[in-house]
């Protein structure tokens, strides 16, 4: 973090910073803790009602109304007109957080390829895509460039396959472009939370939100997603080059780096998480 810079958030202050995924969970709580540093928001996510909804609500707070862009990553161009809108409106690009993201889970045996391919068009291509469309723009500022990842990318489950692999990916992407970026002046961090306050837990494996669905994890062992955000706003801002979030995430990155043999053993006693969304 510069050294002119106090606290992490005050980073942001006057940065044009885009958001993927920003029309709920930890995308939406992003927005909301950018907003108020200061930051130059520019907005993007599929749902037109919900990302209104966000920037309504920035702007009821007190802060400039956010710059919102219809955006699905897995579809090619869209996040390129969510790049060159952020630029045309603050003139520059300064961070970008690649956020959106779901889970795609169900048995191997039940699943297809059409399954995978539609988890990795989102939860890696999509990231690939802010990438490639972020990176001219960032290389100019010198910025910061941040993926979501997940401690899913370091631990698979049983019933999450086509998740833990699209993480694991990310992750390895991450680790091997990191040093490309930063001779190019840009710096990348990969931020992998546990489990998070958030609605991908109620998105089924198109995609689609079932608001009053059961969250299948014990609400006791979830990081809120206010701090959660905090966290990693933090991380980027200090130029990490990963930060694991939670303290039960980082319990099982620790054990499978250093005891593997502990989470195979105990992964063959876990629920399969798609007997928790059976009714989406």
């Amino acid at each position: 973090m510069p050294k002119e810079a106090g606290r992490p958030i005050d980073f942001y202050r006057y940065k044009s910073v885009l958001i993927t995924g920003a029309s709920s969970g930890i995308g939406e709580e992003l927005a909301y803790q950018l907003a108020r540093s200061g930051a130059k928001l520019t907005l993007a996510a599929r749902r037109q009602e919900e990302l209104a909804r966000v920037a309504q609500t920035i702007a009821a707070g007190g802060s400039p109304a956010p710059l919102t862009v219809i955006c699905d990553v897995a579809r090619d161009g869209d996040i390129d007109r969510a790049v060159a809108e952020a630029v045309r409106q603050h003139g520059q690009l300064d961070v970008v957080f690649a956020n959106a993201g779901f889970g795609v889970v169900g048995p191997f045996q039940k699943l297809s390829l059409d399954d995978y391919r539609r988890q990795f068009e989102t939860n890696v291509f999509g990231v690939l895509r802010t990438l490639y469309a972020a990176l001219p723009e960032l290389e100019k500022t010198r910025g910061n460039f941040a993926i979501v990842g997940s401690v899913s990318g370091w631990v698979g489950s049983p019933g999450a396959s086509p998740y833990a692999m699209s993480k694991f990916a990310v992750r390895a992407l991450a680790n091997s472009i990191t040093p490309e970026l930063r001779a190019a002046g840009v710096k990348l961090t990969l931020l992998s939370p546990g489990f998070v306050v958030s609605n991908i837990r109620r998105t089924d494996n198109r995609g689609k939100l079932h608001a009053g669905a059961a969250d299948p994890v014990p609400a006791w062992i979830q990081m809120s997603t206010e701090r959660c955000a905090r966290q990693m706003l933090g991380a980027v801002a200090r130029g990490q080059r990963e930060r694991i979030i939670t303290g039960h995430g980082k319990l099982l990155v620790a054990l499978e780096r250093f005891c593997p043999w502990i989470v195979r053993a105990f992964s063959g006693r876990v629920r399969p998480v798609y007997d928790s969304r059976s009714s989406l």
